[in-house]
């Protein structure tokens, strides 16, 4: 997918970002690469299920903590460019959705990798992994609810305009005003059916009750509640950026991606 190599927001910042990013990805490697050799050949019993719990090791958390941060600079860093299908941020909050929206986008590779990995180990070396299956799980759980915020920022939600566009801009704005109030009301209700539940399912740390046992329920009932939460401020950035914009009429043409027909074009001709 092409880019614009323009910065889209870090500005001056995209340099060091990049350099933040490119710094804690090599610390994780070499400690990761550590960490195997441990496994390997010193007799060490760190492995994953020592990541769910890394305050008992230091060097689990050292790597934990470098991973995270290295997630958090290559998000920044990745949602500096803008790609050739997305459309141009305007609201608010777009920033800080396109960077979450990126973690999903490595959460995918990751599924991938995990999977891949899990196939070698099974059915090459036959000693197939007590994880794989339920971190990939965990990981498609959140690009799943993530997927849900960057459709929100990209107005690529499933929306009919069958009626929309024959209303007057009074009644479209005063239809989307409704929009987002009930969008906000879902949330809100939501949140309040769900928090205490969510709540305590995080404090104890609820796991999934299996032989590597991660805490899906903890965190898959905190982030359904934090990330709804989002999509609602998203759809409020929305309305607000788009209060002045010029009415726009719709067809079944709007779904035809432009860019990437050239590309196949280019590609036949190649």
């Amino acid at each position: 997918m092409a880019h614009n190599d323009a910065s889209y927001w870090l500005g001056s910042a995209r340099k060091p970002v990049k350099l933040l990013m490119m710094a804690f990805t090599v610390a994780v490697l070499a400690l990761s690469a550590w960490l195997i050799i441990g496994a390997l050949f010193l007799g060490s019993e760190i492995g994953l299920k020592q990541f769910l719990s890394p305050r008992s090791n230091t060097i689990v958390m050292t790597t934990t903590i470098c991973g995270w941060l290295a997630i958090l600079f290559g998000c920044m860093y990745l949602s500096d460019r803008r790609g050739a299908i997305e459309t141009k941020s305007r609201g608010f909050f777009d920033v800080v959705s396109l960077i979450f929206a990126r973690l999903a986008m490595l959460a995918v590779a990751g599924i991938v990798m995990v999977m891949f990995y899990e196939v070698i180990m099974r059915y090459i070396f036959e000693k197939p992994t007590l994880w794989a299956n339920e971190l990939s799980l965990w990981m498609a759980g959140f690009v799943f609810l993530l997927a849900g915020l960057y459709a929100m920022q990209q107005r690529s939600h499933i929306r009919i305009y069958v009626i929309y566009d024959m209303m007057p801009r009074w009644m479209k704005k005063a239809s989307d005003v409704i929009a987002v109030f009930l969008i906000w009301a879902f949330a809100a209700a939501l949140v309040w059916g769900g928090f205490n539940e969510a709540k305590s399912k995080f404090i104890r740390w609820e796991t999934f009750g299996t032989a590597w046992d991660p805490p899906l329920p903890a965190t898959i009932k905190t982030g359904i509640l934090v990330i709804i939460v989002l999509v609602a401020i998203q759809a409020l950035s929305n309305l607000l950026a788009d209060w002045h914009k010029e009415p726009e009429s719709h067809s079944p043409m709007d779904d035809i991606d432009e860019s990437e027909i050239e590309n196949i074009r280019q590609s036949i001709k190649d």
